[in-house]
């Protein structure tokens, strides 16, 4: 079927339209004319892409050879230009918030900061026991089952991709006796730390740590999803297996924007949802607010806890838990996981007397952030900012100022 590409979804397929069918197709860019087969159902199309007759003006040739060679999943966008990856991250954010939220926001600007390229300071592998030893690689894209085997990885540090393939060359016998396990490799100041997810029992454990030497922490998390500190070399300890954005230098930019935008209400009480280690919540408390900062990760909340002076406070719980009793606030500060709230929180919020001046909702997806928006009804879209912390992937980061209608 020949088809025109007209726009990037969620996800980051190009979109055509052909006799009443939408066919997404993955690896087009706005402005090709392909050449795909097509698999229908109902309205709704899966394209292959067979070849592109005509390249539309975002085209570019992919720089990393697992893209195309492997099918890598881990990019959505390289055949693009930064120009064109952000320009499609705007519009399926304000696609999202039309559709889903309800919400008639103009095109949002997406501010690039960093370097296009090894910017990620996490890479997680999938590993598969064969045969022959442990396989570790990247899923393929549209086929999660399987896995190649990876060289590099362009857009993760160097040292990041070398400390792995390292610790697979000293110490895999010494992994779990499963057949699959996740490997998550970060880099934290000068230390390099290892998150290892599978298997339910693991006697070698101690043993495999002090054989990689590359790693100044290992942690195991089991298959009941408990967590483990195996060794740690560091001087210094933190909350190193907690959540922490990937791309340093956006994640920086992204913080400022959001504290500007929380000031811009001059609260005196500042709820921080998901707060982390709390790097946000420590520097609005150092300015004379009073935040009360909730994590539900144990170390993280212990981290934040240590950084905030009273009247300040951590709450290690579950935002949906505890929110409705620390209001009412005047500016609610949300940065949930990529599943979005529990409806429990926006109804909190909604329930609140009085009602925050603001909620600040810091999203990794569009379309909860949508859904999650239209559960907020009386209150309108004041902001829009997207930050585009992953270039090459569909992924975009968006804070959404919300403040009730009338203000």
């Amino acid at each position: 079927m020949l088809l025109d590409i007209t726009s990037i979804a969620a996800g980051g397929d190009g979109v055509a339209r052909h006799d009443g069918l939408v066919v997404f197709v993955p690896r087009t860019a706005p402005g090709d004319r392909v050449r795909a087969r097509v698999q229908a159902k109902g309205r709704f199309g899966r394209g292959t892409l067979l070849r592109v007759e005509q390249a539309g003006p975002g085209r570019v040739a992919p720089v990393c050879p697992h893209y195309l060679r492997d099918r890598c999943g881990g990019c959505q966008l390289q055949h693009l230009t930064l120009e064109a990856q952000r320009a499609a991250k705007a519009q399926v954010v304000r696609d999202a918030l039309g559709r889903i939220g309800h919400r008639d926001v103009p095109l949002p600007p997406v501010h690039r900061a960093g370097e296009p390229w090894r910017y990620r300071r996490k890479l997680t592998l999938a590993a598969r026991r064969t045969a022959d030893g442990w396989r570790a690689g990247l899923h393929r894209a549209g086929a999660p089952d399987e896995i190649f085997a990876l060289d590099d990885c362009l857009i993760a540090e160097t040292g990041v991709v070398a400390g792995l393939q390292r610790v697979l060359a000293q110490a895999a016998s010494l992994l779990p006796h499963v057949s699959s396990l996740r490997l998550a490799m970060r880099r934290e100041g000068d230390d390099l730390l290892l998150v290892i997810e599978g298997g339910a029992h693991w006697p070698e454990a101690k043993a495999f740590a002090a054989a990689a030497t590359e790693v100044a922490a290992t942690w195991w998390v089991n298959d009941e999803g408990r967590r483990r500190l195996i060794l740690d070399r560091r001087a210094h300890r933190d909350a190193g297996a907690s959540f922490v954005q990937v791309n340093a230098e956006v994640a920086a930019a992204l913080a400022s924007h959001v504290e500007r935008v929380v000031r811009r209400h001059a609260p005196r009480t500042v709820v921080d949802g998901y707060a982390g280690t709390g790097d946000v919540a420590a520097s609005l408390a150092a300015q004379g607010v009073v935040v009360t900062a909730i994590e539900l990760d144990a170390d993280a909340s212990a981290v934040c806890a240590a950084r905030l002076a009273t009247p300040s406070a951590a709450v290690h719980a579950r935002v949906e838990d505890v929110l409705p009793t620390l209001l009412p606030a005047d500016v609610v500060l949300l940065n949930p996981p990529r599943t979005g709230v529990h409806e429990r929180v926006t109804a909190a919020l909604a329930e609140s007397d009085p009602t925050p001046r603001a909620v600040v909702y810091v999203s990794c997806d569009p379309a909860t952030l949508a859904r999650d928006v239209a559960r907020l009804r009386g209150w309108r879209v004041e902001s829009l900012e997207c930050f585009d912390m992953f270039p090459q992937t569909a992924h975009v980061e968006t804070v959404c100022e919300l403040v009730p209608e009338g203000l």
